[in-house]
């Protein structure tokens, strides 16, 4: 298998939905605690990434397996199918990435707190079950939700205690402050979920996956689209007002016309090749700019 087959198969090109949730894991603990183990971080962010393309392979897998006959999906669309992998090679490195990362987050949670287990519990499960089981997530309308919370939440929540948990309890309190930094996150990985699932609605139909966009249908699925694009730059900055991420966050507004311009051409047309890789700009500018904006906040 190539560097090039095995990137498209781990989905490559999408690890920034979970690499930027992670910075501002690290930046909301230095901002507000001034503590990091970065040791743990380390091991958090491996364990992290290779059950994140777990995940992507394990969509891939079930996809290929699930996807009917009327259509030509499994055998010209599906990476598996097109480039004639090897089912019993992808299914071994899907486990051993899970097995790996299991391995690592277990541990962490032994040398820090319970809390860390619970949290992976339900970021696995999530994972999991988003392709696996006889009604899985993202056949069903709400995989935007699913994909969302975890990779943008729950992702720099763990991080987030990971870093803290010698110094101060596990609270609501503290879930909400996280919750509020990280939603921006939340919309921007959701809206991705949910292009691709505009994009893909027809194709989805035919292979028995019935998403949100398939039940409230295109033109309010668009309106969706428009809310989570924009809704990032009002939720940053309650988190400003709020005093849980840094006064440099309002920076965000200096990407607001592309956004608009590139979800405004989204709206317009949704086409897999020509127009989804206009929602994969908006999550990545808007998931870079965030947490590098913060990150500098915090320093100065």
């Amino acid at each position: 298998m190539s560097w090039k087959i095995f990137a498209e198969l781990v989905e490559m090109k999408a690890k920034t939905a979970s690499v930027f949730p992670f910075i501002l894991g690290m930046a909301y603990s230095w901002y507000h605690y001034k503590q990091l183990y970065l040791g743990n971080m380390l091991m958090f962010f491996i364990a992290m990434l290779l059950f994140n393309m777990a995940v992507d392979i394990l969509d891939n897998y079930m996809d290929y397996h699930n996807a009917t006959d009327v259509h030509d999906y499994k055998e010209e669309t599906n990476i598996i199918g097109r480039e004639k992998l090897s089912l019993p090679l992808v299914r071994n490195i899907m486990i051993s990435f899970i097995v790996i990362s299991a391995g690592i987050g277990i541990y962490l949670a032994s040398q820090t707190s319970w809390v860390i287990l619970w949290l992976g519990i339900i970021s696995y499960s999530v994972g999991i079950f988003y392709s696996a089981g006889p009604k899985p997530l993202s056949s069903m309308p709400v995989g935007e939700v699913a994909s969302g919370l975890a990779m943008g939440y729950i992702i720099p929540l763990i991080c987030v205690y990971l870093n803290i948990y010698d110094v101060t309890p596990f609270t609501w309190q503290l879930a909400g402050s996280v919750l509020v930094m990280a939603l921006p996150a939340v919309f921007a990985i959701a809206n991705l979920m949910l292009a691709n699932n505009t994009c893909d609605v027809e194709e989805d139909i035919l292979n028995n996956r019935h998403t949100l966009v398939s039940y409230i249908g295109k033109k309010r699925a668009l309106r969706l689209f428009w809310f989570l694009a924009l809704a990032p730059f009002v939720f940053s900055t309650i988190a400003v007002l709020t005093n849980i991420v840094p006064v440099l966050i309002l920076g965000m507004w200096l990407i607001f016309p592309l956004i608009y311009k590139n979800t405004l051409a989204f709206s317009k047309k949704q086409i897999k090749t020509e127009t989804f890789p206009l929602a994969i700009k908006n999550l990545a500018v808007t998931m870079i700019f965030y947490a590098i904006l913060f990150a500098i906040g915090v320093i100065f």
